[in-house]
């Protein structure tokens, strides 16, 4: 009797956990994943028409690009949909571990990287390239809000003091001394703002990030006066303050994106159909220079569209961290919406001429896989916070995040 009841009792348990599974997917933030989605699909077809022509990279094979960009897609929703279904408890315990393995790909390609456009952040594993400093942006973050975490759950008080910064200072400071050393100015500046944003996230005192920024600007200033950057690093923000200094050098990119760009009008030329882009004018534009594609082919409309997904994305990112009552998933969420806010601010600025040329790409648009398996990681830990806000006894939230939940 007794092995026939658990016998029988067999499916209604993995009836029962499929059920909790299923409804754990019901109740994700669809609007989030189809805002990604969304630029994530558009981003595949800019990065198609930003290659269509370029024999130079494709070989002849119009589609190269863009079956490789559809590939880094899925395999990066399959990452996400991992984080997702993995149990809070377990994100903890394989942060460091992370970061970690961050930390021994920066050192990796100093030992055996390979040098693109001048700067050594890449490692070539088996055919394939990788980038260790993405994954390093979320490392860190996860870094900073889980000492802020530990530290709180083992004292009475939430306030961030004096050694919760250092801590999160030195947890940043590992992986950014390694990426300057490679250098990766425009990952460092990624970088910078959002520590910035995580220890103002944190609760820290104001204090700390006025020395903050006086301590950025410091440290900008030596890296010019000393020698650190390198020349075509100067030449960058020399052509940023005026492109007509170096028209064929270091001003030629900012020269050609704005072409591009203005070329589009409201509603661009066509997808396929951009001259600039079609000649091949604007260099890495399946790459860095991703949207000068949109604003030329899809004109004022489609960048407005990039432009409000990634609005949608950093909403929700927001959304999340003033829902949740967990002090590492409020830190976490905060810095992940910091890093693709200012990325993309970055991104697009160069495009547009009014921020120097860093080398960053679009979140979910630009070609890449390190860029995008780091964002859809990052993506898959928004929604991993989501959901155990939502399964978080209402007891346990404050007034104001009750209201938030059941809206």
């Amino acid at each position: 009797m007794s092995n026939r009841i658990q016998a029988g009792s067999r499916p209604h348990r993995t009836t029962a956990s499929r059920r909790v599974s299923f409804l754990r997917w019901a109740e994700i933030d669809r609007v989030l994943l189809a805002a990604v989605l969304l630029l994530s699909m558009l981003g595949c077809l800019l990065v198609w028409s930003a290659t269509l022509e370029r024999n130079d990279l494709t070989g002849g094979d119009t589609r190269a690009f863009l079956l490789k960009q559809v590939v880094n897609v899925v395999i990066g929703l399959g990452l996400m949909a991992l984080v997702v279904v993995t149990d809070h408890r377990w994100v903890r315990i394989l942060a460091p571990i992370g970061y970690l393995i961050a930390i021994g790909g920066l050192l990796l390609v100093l030992v055996m990287g390979s040098t693109v456009n001048g700067s050594r952040s890449w490692l070539m594993l088996g055919g394939m390239s990788f980038q260790p400093s993405e994954l390093a942006k979320l490392a860190v973050i996860v870094g900073m809000a889980l000492v802020v975490a530990e530290r709180s759950d083992r004292r009475w008080r939430d306030r961030v003091g004096t050694l919760d910064v250092v801590l999160m200072l030195l947890v940043a400071g590992v992986p950014a001394v390694l990426i300057l050393a490679q250098p990766d100015l425009g990952t460092m500046l990624v970088l910078t703002a959002t520590v910035f944003g995580v220890i103002a996230a944190s609760g820290a005192d104001r204090r700390w990030l006025g020395l903050l920024a006086v301590g950025g600007i410091g440290a900008a200033a030596f890296a010019v006066v000393s020698g650190m950057l390198k020349e075509y690093q100067v030449d960058r923000f020399l052509a940023f303050t005026n492109p007509a200094l170096d028209p064929k050098g270091a001003g030629y990119n900012v020269e050609q994106a704005r072409i591009a760009v203005g070329n589009g009008g409201l509603f661009g030329q066509g997808l396929f159909q951009g001259s600039q882009t079609q000649s091949g004018f604007v260099p890495e534009q399946h790459t860095d220079f991703v949207f000068t594609v949109a604003g030329e082919e899809l004109g004022l409309a489609g960048a407005a569209l990039i432009v409000l997904l990634l609005g949608v994305i950093l909403w929700r990112a927001l959304r999340i961290a003033a829902r949740t009552d967990d002090v590492f998933g409020r830190i976490a969420a905060a810095g992940i919406a910091c890093w693709f806010g200012f990325q993309a601010f970055q991104n697009i600025g160069m495009c547009l001429g009014i921020m120097p040329v860093t080398g960053v790409p679009l979140p979910f648009v630009s070609y890449g896989g390190s860029s995008m398996f780091a964002g859809m990681l990052a993506v898959g830990l928004l929604q991993n916070i989501h959901l155990r806000t939502l399964s978080a006894p209402a007891s346990r939230l404050a007034p104001q995040q009750r209201v938030l939940v059941r809206s």
